[in-house]
């Protein structure tokens, strides 16, 4: 904080402080703030523990297990901010965990898709003949003019490919700065050209962007045979966490770099920036935590595919009729 001399006050160029220091420096405010953003937490752990026990019961293997990783997102985000909210030193570890798991949950909800039509080879069977838009977000949806692909057996493993090597790569490289940090080698406010931040991190937006191509190219694909299992909120809510926890974490680390959030002792303007984004996390992921229990805590039975089709067919032949009737007039 810089007062009339100019001068900066030694807490803003520290590291962040100690989980006690913290404590210490809480007034009345800031202790009902963190107990209610701890039981916030809590609750979010809570939920997502008795709907794991709701679908380990209820729904057949493999798909329970695909829907307990893709419910965890939140929850397990919530958790780790709570951790790193009240020990501010653990923000590099805390973060590359969300950011690790978020990265499976991206790989799991294109399986989740797949399960929910049957599995990879029901899909196969009633697709065969269909093709796939490609032109789709985030990376292609600007070209309309890409050709559709013919959905096989390969295509489908590109597509898994897609995602699985995000799940893959992500981890790895989180390990990979978590041993660079130790050594001093990586630091989130090291912009310059020598720093491994600078390099590593445009990598992993790659990775990421490589990784959602497939999941809307699968979603844009199934919407409508889906819509019955509420498809498009759950899509909604995977993508709001997407948002919530990458882009608007960036933002605020943005503005925390550039000094536009304030040094506030003991905390510097990155390590307030990081407090900030964790305690919004908090809030955000609780409410998305119970959307999602409403979401998934249904009953599980096989979608009538054959019905569904027929539906189509029907209501195609009922937009044909009119017509053929003018045309025989």
């Amino acid at each position: 904080m810089e007062d009339l001399n100019g001068t900066i006050d030694p807490s803003c160029l520290q590291d962040p402080p100690l989980a006690i220091d913290v404590i210490n420096q809480l007034d009345m405010f800031g202790m009902v703030l963190y107990s209610l953003l701890t039981f916030m937490a809590t609750v979010s752990l809570v939920v997502y523990l008795e709907e794991c026990a709701y679908v380990y019961k209820k729904v057949p293997s493999p798909k329970k297990t695909t829907i307990i990783w893709v419910n965890g997102a939140a929850p397990i985000i919530a958790i780790m901010s709570c951790l790193g909210m009240w020990i501010p030193r653990s923000t590099m570890f805390t973060d590359m965990t969300s950011n690790s798991y978020f990265a499976v949950v991206v790989y799991k909800f294109l399986k989740l898709m797949l399960e929910e039509v049957g599995g990879e080879e029901a899909f196969l069977q009633r697709s065969g003949k269909k093709t796939l838009r490609m032109s789709t977000g985030p990376c292609c949806c600007c070209c309309p003019c890409l050709p559709r692909a013919p959905i096989t057996r390969r295509t489908l493993f590109l597509l898994k490919l897609g995602s699985l090597q995000y799940a893959i790569l992500k981890t790895a490289l989180s390990i990979f700065s978590i041993v660079l940090w130790t050594n001093g080698n990586f630091d989130l406010s090291d912009l310059e050209i020598t720093g491994a931040a600078i390099w590593l991190n445009p990598f992993i937006g790659v990775l990421t962007i490589t990784a959602l191509w497939p999941v809307s190219i699968m979603f844009m694909h199934l919407v409508s045979t889906l819509r019955s299992l509420k498809i498009i909120p759950k899509y909604a809510m995977y993508q709001l966490v997407l948002v919530l926890s990458q882009l608007q974490a960036a933002i605020i680390s943005i503005l925390a770099l550039d000094g536009t959030i304030a040094c506030s002792p003991p905390f510097s303007s990155i390590a307030r920036g990081s407090m900030l984004s964790q305690q919004l996390m908090i809030v955000e992921m609780f409410i998305i935590t119970l959307v999602n229990r409403m979401l998934y805590h249904r009953t599980y039975e096989p979608l009538d595919l054959d019905q569904h089709e027929s539906d189509n067919t029907q209501n195609a032949k009922m937009i044909l009729s009119p017509a053929m009737g003018e045309n025989a007039a």
